[in-house]
């Protein structure tokens, strides 16, 4: 290695200590420096490092779950003009069940000389899942940003949605308006982002109901995030006595919408239901959905930046960038109900235990 850093040295005119950085991607080298030792590299006949062949290449993956959902449309197609006008190609990957598995999507990525991968929801969401897929990526210097569900014993940068300020405030928006029955129609508890949107939802109706912790969680039905897993969820919680339902997200919602007409109950003024994320279409519903926000441009363009920082060689934080959710109040929330309003508990705490989440957009 050492003749081989010497030589390369030689013939780009720059030190030894020069190359190692171009070689091992580190900062602190000017772009004509870092041409010359790459193209030094190509005139001995030397192949270059992986992540040096993927910069060259232009392409970036982006794998995300399945599209049926559509907020991970929404992510795809900021993160894919973004990444357009900065002159690269996302190599969009989709899963779908019985499809083609995170694994082979990043083997087929790395066959064809990806400068880096984008997940967006990706198996890190799953806190029982195996860190060994991305440590081996990152062994290769290749750059990784991780979209939503943090693992502290992933040494990669994260981007996420506030997912505890998101449920807290949904707990808020419907205690405010005399709910105490508020039950959490969510989906499974090994996902990252299930536990924060849980732990939001026990520590809003903490702090404005003041229901005990184990009737909370008698409130708390897992289940899938699809619109069936809503309808099945919410079907328990309606026969809890729930005058509102949160759901883990707006397709759950949708379904939580569906299990109470099912039961001949109307939609907000028998039963409110919020939703989560904000996707496409909830404004247009019957009725439009009250939802908390996903800040879907900020987060998709934060991990755009953040991975092209790490192709130039600019490390990024090894930290969880974490975007504040934003309330977006319709019509398929109302007071509840007068009878249910008289309650065996306190009346809503003031504030928010997290801050202030963004003020209430009310649309629709």
């Amino acid at each position: 290695m050492t003749t081989r850093l010497a030589d390369i040295a030689a013939h780009a005119g720059v030190s030894e200590a020069t190359v190692s950085r171009v070689l091992n991607g580190k900062p602190g080298v000017s772009p004509t420096t870092r041409q010359a030792v790459l193209t030094a590299l190509d005139v001995l006949g030397y192949e270059r490092p992986a992540r040096l062949r993927q910069h060259r290449a232009g392409l970036i993956g982006l794998i995300i779950p399945e599209l049926t959902n559509p907020i991970f449309p929404a992510f795809a197609e900021v993160i894919e003009s973004a990444l357009a006008r900065h002159g690269y190609m996302a190599v969009l990957c989709s899963q779908a069940p019985g499809g083609v598995a995170e694994d082979d999507y990043i083997e087929m990525l790395l066959e064809r000389g990806v400068a880096g991968i984008i997940f967006v929801n990706g198996l890190h969401a799953n806190a029982n899942s195996d860190r060994a897929r991305y440590a081996r990526l990152l062994e290769k210097a290749l750059p990784i940003v991780l979209v939503n569900g943090y693992r502290a014993d992933i040494d990669a940068p994260f981007i996420s949605n506030d997912d505890v300020a998101s449920m807290e405030a949904a707990v808020g928006h419907l205690a405010a308006m005399g709910h105490r029955r508020i039950g959490l129609a969510i989906g499974q508890d090994v996902y990252v982002p299930t536990r924060r949107k849980t732990e939001g939802f026990r520590r809003g109706m903490a702090a404005h109901t003041g229901l005990s912790a184990a009737k909370v969680d008698a409130l708390v039905v897992n289940t899938m995030y699809t619109v069936e897993g809503g309808q099945a969820a919410a079907a328990r919680l309606l026969d809890e006595g729930c005058t509102a339902i949160c759901g883990g997200n707006d397709i759950m919602a949708l379904g939580a919408i569906r299990a109470a007409r099912a039961r001949g109950l109307r939609v907000p003024e028998d039963v409110s239901v919020t939703g989560m994320d904000d996707s496409l279409l909830t404004a247009y519903l019957d009725p439009p959905l009250t939802t908390i926000r996903q800040s879907v441009r900020e987060m998709s363009m934060a991990a755009v930046s953040t991975v092209l920082d790490e192709i130039r060689g600019e490390r990024a934080p090894r930290t969880e960038l974490l975007y504040r959710p934003e309330l977006v109040v319709r019509r398929s929330t109302a007071p509840a109900p007068a009878g249910a309003r008289r309650g065996d508990v306190p009346a809503p705490a003031s504030g928010n235990v997290r801050g202030p989440v963004h003020q209430p957009v009310p649309e629709g």
